[in-house]
């Protein structure tokens, strides 16, 4: 039995893991094996620079403020990450930690405070005939998702940072310097 369950395990592990045709690692949500170097001002590109930089569902979410779909691969691996920092995929900048992590169920990572709120901006956006507050990196102006409040959730400030992982790029904790 326990044989069974670490190859299923394995196999779990290598479908979050796959590689695409051009051999690169295909994970819905980055995985740094290294602190990235964090932005100490904005970070400006052009378009073509950030189509270069971004991958397709990167530069959607990012550039574009699309949505990635809920409970989709990012959002499983984002479940399964243990202790760690989430910084923009565009820039780098760190965003937020696993210690402000928590599962509202929404189908999205959410998280209850940025790790660094000088790195998250909020603007309205009245999107989609409703009003929300955007949530964008502050280095680079990335989408990032919407933040919500009041919804009842224990959390130490009642706030639900409802993000789209395919934005972000997740640093373990034990990743090098």
């Amino acid at each position: 039995m326990t044989r069974t369950l670490t190859t299923i395990s394995a196999l779990a592990a290598f479908a979050l893991v796959s590689c695409d045709a051009s051999g690169r690692k295909s994970t819905a949500m980055d995985v740094s094996p290294q602190k990235p170097t964090e932005p100490t001002g904005k970070v400006i590109k052009n378009d073509d620079e950030w189509r270069q930089l971004l991958s397709a569902e990167q530069y959607h979410i990012l550039r574009e403020a699309g949505t990635e779909r809920p409970n989709g691969r990012a959002y499983k691996e984002f479940k399964q990450q243990g202790a760690g920092s989430y910084h923009c995929a565009g820039c780098n900048a760190l965003l937020f930690s696993s210690k402000e992590k928590f599962d509202s169920d929404c189908g999205w990572p959410s998280f209850y405070d940025p790790a660094k709120a000088e790195n998250v901006d909020i603007r309205e956006d009245i999107s989609l005939g409703m009003t929300r507050v955007e949530v964008l990196c502050a280095r680079c102006g990335g989408h990032l998702g919407h933040v919500f409040e009041g919804e009842g959730f224990n959390t130490p400030t009642d706030k639900r940072y409802c993000i789209n992982g395919g934005g972000l790029r997740f640093v373990p904790d034990e990743a090098k310097p």
